[in-house]
């Protein structure tokens, strides 16, 4: 089975790590956390979570989850 199937049957999709090594928040510039369970970056710093659709982190300020809301 591919990555593509695996993903339209709800599985989720790992994001390279190599990739997750040079992500830096596109606000603040700085690391981001990995969380595996919700498939989000995290920046802790702009308080936001960026999600992860397919395997790709989707960097987009309009796209990211405040963490102020939960």
């Amino acid at each position: 089975m591919t990555e593509t199937q695996e993903s339209a049957r709800g599985q989720r999709m790992e994001v390279d790590p190599k990739l997750l090594e040079i992500l830096v928040c596109p606000v603040t510039k700085t690391t981001l956390r990995y969380d595996r369970e919700k498939q989000e970056l995290i920046s802790e710093k702009a308080r936001l979570a960026f999600p992860i659709r397919d395997g790709i982190p989707i960097m987009l300020v309009d796209e990211a989850r405040s963490l102020d809301d939960a």
